[in-house]
């Protein structure tokens, strides 16, 4: 099994419980592994043969842009995708992490880390 990631891939957008959260927005960072049996496509040099990364950023781009109260049903989002659109995909492993979270207390970020294997 082969490995494609995406690191860190920053994001502003308004998820949260909290009603200050919805109307100002925050940073949030996504990083993202799946892996897959790349072989074909490295001996064919042809896109319609691996995991487009293209397309794992525009899902991340488009679910993180769907509020939620939980990173976790945003993560839950991206990994459901994930396998409905890149069929090649065996295993994801998401990391939505929220910059400075309003937690009251000086905190670089929050990780919800989330993996989920084809079934």
């Amino acid at each position: 099994m082969h490995k494609i990631r995406l690191e860190n891939v920053r994001v502003y957008t308004n998820h949260g419980c909290l009603h200050e959260e919805e109307l100002i927005g925050s940073e949030y960072r996504v990083d993202l592994e799946v892996r897959a049996d790349l072989s074909r496509s490295a001996i064919s040099d042809d896109l319609k043969d691996t995991v487009d990364y293209v397309s794992l950023n525009k899902i991340i781009v488009e679910e993180m842009a769907v509020r939620s109260k939980l990173l976790e049903q945003v993560a839950q989002r991206i990994l459901n995708r994930i396998f409905k659109e890149e069929s090649l995909v065996q295993y994801a492993e998401v990391k939505v992490a929220k910059i400075n979270p309003p937690i009251g207390g000086d905190v670089q970020s929050v990780v919800i880390i989330m993996n989920e294997e084809r079934k």
